[in-house]
């Protein structure tokens, strides 16, 4: 038979502490780089409801990247204590998507650079301006 807990004291694990801002304590399970967030910076940000991201818009020289490099180490962590999430699973599976859109962000333009140069180099060799 199940037993009853009178304490009415939750375990830490079991607990949600989402969205609880900066002193929300944060799960083990979440911790780690976040691909989304270094990509995205900004955008991930909004996403998350982590506002020190648009600190990636300043004009500066650098400042992009080092809140990138900021928000890939304590992006997890932040959007944890940031947003509302059902549970830690919820929160990976979202953070999962993120990384995937993030990578694709990353990737497009190269993608897109080389579709452009194997364009011209086909129209430059059917005017016969490249000999093969």
């Amino acid at each position: 038979m199940h037993q009853l807990n009178l304490n009415n004291e939750s375990e830490p694990a079991s607990m949600n502490t989402s969205g609880q801002g900066f002193s929300a304590a944060v799960p083990l399970e979440i911790g780690g780089w976040n691909w989304g967030a270094f990509f995205l910076t900004w955008i991930w940000g909004i996403g998350n409801n982590v506002w020190l991201s648009l600190l990636a818009l300043i004009p500066v020289p650098f400042a992009g990247l080092v809140i990138s490099i900021i928000l890939g180490i304590k992006g997890n962590e932040w959007a944890w204590q940031h947003k509302k999430w059902d549970s830690v699973e919820q929160f990976q599976r979202r953070q999962r998507i993120w990384m995937y859109w993030g990578i694709a962000a990353f990737i497009a333009p190269f993608v897109f650079i080389l579709g452009l140069l194997l364009i011209m180099v086909g129209i430059l060799g059917y005017y016969d301006y490249i000999r093969w």
